[in-house]
Order: C-alpha cells, then structure tokens, then sequence
C-alpha cells in the first residue's frame, strides 16, 4: 500500500532518520581512501566531488557522510518521498529526479548544486538492474569538471533483502568499511562513445572497489 499523507510520511522519514543513526551507531566503522584523501564530512577537503555507491549500500554513507553540503539524488517513485524526507532529517540537501521520472530536471538542478555542494548518486538505483552504471553520471561530470569518487561499502555478514538490490542490512555491533577512490576526471569533451567507454570503466571499477572493501571489512584494522 503507498503511503501518500504527507504528515505520515514525514513522521515516517523522521522515524526512518532515528533508526539509521541508531543502527548504524552501533557498528564499528572504518574509512579508507585508495589514493588522495577525500573524506566529504572534513572541512578542509580543497574541492566538490560526485560520490556514487550502489544502492544497496546507502545505509552506511547515509550515517557518515550527513551534512547540507553533500546533495542526494532521490527517487520521484512512490516510496521517493519518504527516502527524501529521511535524508533531509539525517542533514542532506535532497534532489528529486530519476532516470524514468524527472531525469532531465533533476541533472539540471545537479548541474547547478555542483557549483557549491557535494553530490551522492546511488547509480544502479531506483529500480536497478544491481551494480549497473547509468550514463547519467558520467555526463554529470563531465559538463561540470567535478571529478567521480567511487564508495565500495563493505559489511561483515550483513542481512540481505529479498530485493532487486539485494538491500544490505548490517548486524547490529558488526563491523564495516568504506574504501574511497582516487578523483576520476571525466573530460569535458568527451563525445557519446567516450562517455560511453567511461561508464563502462567507472561501473567496473565500483564494482572492484566494492569487493574489495567487502574483503577487507573480515580483516582485523
């Protein structure tokens, strides 16, 4: 049943907003950066990025990373609202758009939020296929000269959901991981087949990332 009230779904994103930071409070959380440090949450971080991380993973960057600076892309589908509504409680900016509703807006409105914030994209999502790269993203960097840092999250024995996603739910008092690329520059002039040689590169090395945290979270820091 969709929930359309809007007093109801904003109790629900603010309930929603106190079980993220409660849950996810409990684990024991690890950053790392592969190259250049990139950490968003640090006020001396020199320059904007575009971070993605697959969707299925929101729950950890979501508890990290909160801050107004940093604008989510969300879903216009109907459970959008309510994800928006509790990213805007844990301090996210929000963004409304996807590739099958309100794409065109939403990149323009991306375009303009780059020029003084952070923007997260969840690029598999809202509906999938998993761990498959829109090109959104790639002409999003590329019109606005903001380099792509790619988040591998990675979870000890996390709870999978019987979803397109295969949503990832961690173990209470588990442990988890976030591992940051280098800054990926995506030329401005970059025609459709380049772009296109970009996105399958970049989505190869989410996925690599990904792994590789999910590796790395079973060894002792």
């Amino acid at each position: 049943m969709k929930v359309r009230n809007p007093t109801l779904i904003k109790w629900i994103g603010f309930l929603g907003a106190i079980f993220v930071r409660l849950w996810i409070s409990t684990l024991s959380l690890r950053y790392r950066c592969l190259g250049k440090e990139v950490y968003p949450d640090r006020a001396k971080v020199p320059a904007n990025y575009v971070a993605c991380f697959w969707h299925e993973n929101i729950l950890v960057p979501c508890y990290l990373f909160a801050r107004r600076d940093i604008m989510v892309l969300i879903s216009q589908h109907a459970d959008g609202e309510m994800i928006a509504q509790t990213c805007e409680w844990l301090g996210f900016g929000t963004i409304r758009g996807s590739k099958t509703r309100g794409g065109i807006k939403a990149m323009r409105e991306m375009v303009r939020a780059c020029e003084g914030h952070h923007i997260a994209v969840m690029p598999d999502g809202p509906r999938g296929p998993r761990r498959k790269l829109e090109l959104g993203l790639i002409y999003l960097s590329a019109k606005t000269g903001i380099p792509i840092i790619l988040l591998g999250v990675g979870h000890d024995r996390p709870w999978r959901l019987n979803t397109w996603d295969q949503f990832c739910v961690p173990r209470p008092f588990s442990s988890a991981i976030v591992v940051a690329s280098d800054p990926i520059h995506i030329p401005a002039d970059a025609d459709r087949e380049m772009l296109e040689e970009y996105r399958a590169r970049i989505e190869e090395m989410l996925n690599r990332v990904t792994d590789h945290a999910e590796k790395l979270v079973t060894l002792k820091p």
